[in-house]
């Protein structure tokens, strides 16, 4: 849990914008989004659900000191924080003397967000360990291209309906035929893909920066568990009744359920 008057280090102010812009996002599928955090061993995991997708969205960063946490916030609110400790740790430089050296980027604090009633989902994220991974992913160029391919596919189908039949409830039902079709071999459904998408993880990666590490979540009130660095590409991952698609900037997870070899997915977190 967290108590009121606590304060997140990240080690990398960069890694505090690229968190930024993923809350942004968040809110952008929901202005009420509220986010679970889970901090421990040196890295801050950021739990995520973009209501279009009904998946889990996970984005880390590094911590500049070993910080036990494990609470769930209001996104707009953690992000309103991170700009204005950006905002503050900017003049601060300025006053300091922006040419002055430096042995490597500063920290940043952040004031973490008073708690709020967490959302059904938050109460039940992916397992810490026994990751194991799937075969048969895609290319990130094949993967983008399915992408692309079903959101041609929804407009087409959404331009050809006849007026009578242009309504709310048939556009979603097109897309729960689009989005709930698996990539490939992997069982994987499209709307995972679509999410990691539109969220921001499928985007060419940074090098030489390091990636950030992937965290899975510890015991209640134990905080968070480093995994190993994230590669530079994509893996599809199986642990218990989830699946993930882990990306240099983040995974998208959901559970599964009925499908052959996997027992299917069930995109609800609950």
């Amino acid at each position: 849990m967290t108590v009121q008057g606590e304060e997140l280090c990240f080690a990398d102010p960069g890694e505090a914008a690229d968190l930024a812009a993923f809350l942004a996002r968040l809110i952008h599928y929901d202005r009420a989004a509220a986010v679970r955090l889970q901090a421990g061993g040196g890295v801050l995991a950021v739990f995520g659900r973009p209501p279009s997708f009904e998946v889990l969205a996970i984005r880390t960063a590094r911590l500049a000191a070993d910080t036990v946490l494990d609470t769930t916030v209001s996104a707009g609110q953690f992000a309103d924080a991170l700009d204005a400790a950006a905002l503050e740790a900017g003049a601060r430089r300025r006053a300091d003397g922006a040419g002055a050296a430096s042995d490597g980027p500063a920290g940043l604090d952040v004031a973490v967000p008073d708690p709020v009633t967490g959302p059904p989902w938050a109460g039940l994220l992916p397992p810490r360990g026994g990751w194991r991974r799937v075969p048969g992913l895609p290319g990130v160029a094949e993967v983008r291209g399915a992408v692309a391919s079903a959101v041609a596919e929804f407009r087409a189908r959404d331009a050809a309906l006849p007026e009578e039949r242009r309504t709310r409830a048939e556009r979603d039902r097109i897309g729960r035929e689009i989005w709930s079709r698996t990539l490939g071999e992997t069982g994987l459904p499209l709307r995972a893909v679509h999410a990691a998408q539109s969220l921001g993880f499928l985007r060419p990666a940074r090098t030489p920066e390091p990636v950030a590490a992937a965290v899975a979540p510890g015991p209640p009130g134990g905080g968070a568990t480093a995994l190993a660095p994230e590669p530079e590409q994509l893996a599809l991952l199986a642990a218990g009744g989830w699946l993930r698609l882990r990306t240099p900037y983040g995974s998208i997870a959901l559970r599964k359920t009925g499908l052959p070899g996997l027992s299917g997915l069930s995109v609800s977190p609950a």
